[in-house]
């Protein structure tokens, strides 16, 4: 039943990670998101059918954190100062923003231990902080695979060029089947396994250090 704490996390975490993206570009000039009313933290404009519930039920059913992704926002980048540069910027700040809930987490977790809240409260809220850790820690390393249409692509489109980017860009209309290929086949959950150990472990220090 711990689906029950991951998935609002979950939520949550790939939201505030498509509104980072929007705000990013919004900052860099493009008002694209904000005038098609995804600068918001309402869930719904944000469901991808395979990156919201399709990706994040198998990986449930394969007894790993829930991973996924929501619907990328509309970002034009013929509208910001530098749109090489300024799409790598936006594409970094998905995972960025992942890492900054990653320290809100740890902090909340130790406040949470404290005991505060009473026995009532304490321990579903050390779960749901714990699972936060871990699930965007994954985030920001798993949106960072340069294949599309996670953020690490956006990364190496804006990197490479010439015939590197040419051979690059041929992999772009499999990228879906690429990720759920490896969800499936169990490789994404041994790619990311180390990650996951240490986000644990990171989870047991905080909550154990004075």
């Amino acid at each position: 039943m711990e689906w029950i704490l991951q998935i609002p996390v979950l939520f949550f975490s790939i939201i505030f990670h498509e509104f980072a993206h929007g705000y990013a570009a919004y900052r860099r000039g493009d008002d694209t998101a904000y005038l098609s009313g995804r600068l918001s933290f309402n869930p719904l404009p944000h469901i991808d059918p395979v990156g919201t519930v399709v990706l994040p039920a198998l990986c449930i059913m394969a007894g790993f954190p829930a991973l996924g992704w929501a619907k990328p926002v509309p970002v034009n980048p013929y509208r910001m100062h530098s749109p090489r540069t300024d799409m790598a910027f936006v594409a970094l700040s998905g995972p960025l923003s992942n890492l900054a809930l990653v320290a809100v987490s740890i902090v909340m977790l130790k406040i949470v231990s404290l005991g505060f809240l009473g026995e009532g409260l304490t321990e579903p809220m050390l779960i749901t902080f714990g699972f936060a850790i871990q699930i965007n820690l994954l985030l920001a390393v798993f949106n960072m695979f340069p294949v599309f249409p996670l953020d690490g692509s956006q990364v190496a489109l804006g990197l490479l060029k010439g015939r590197a980017l040419e051979i690059y860009e041929k992999h772009l209309p499999y990228g879906f089947y690429l990720i759920l290929g490896l969800v499936v086949t169990g490789l994404l959950q041994k790619i990311l396994a180390p990650i996951l150990n240490f986000a644990r472990q990171m989870v047991v220090f905080v909550y154990t250090m004075i």
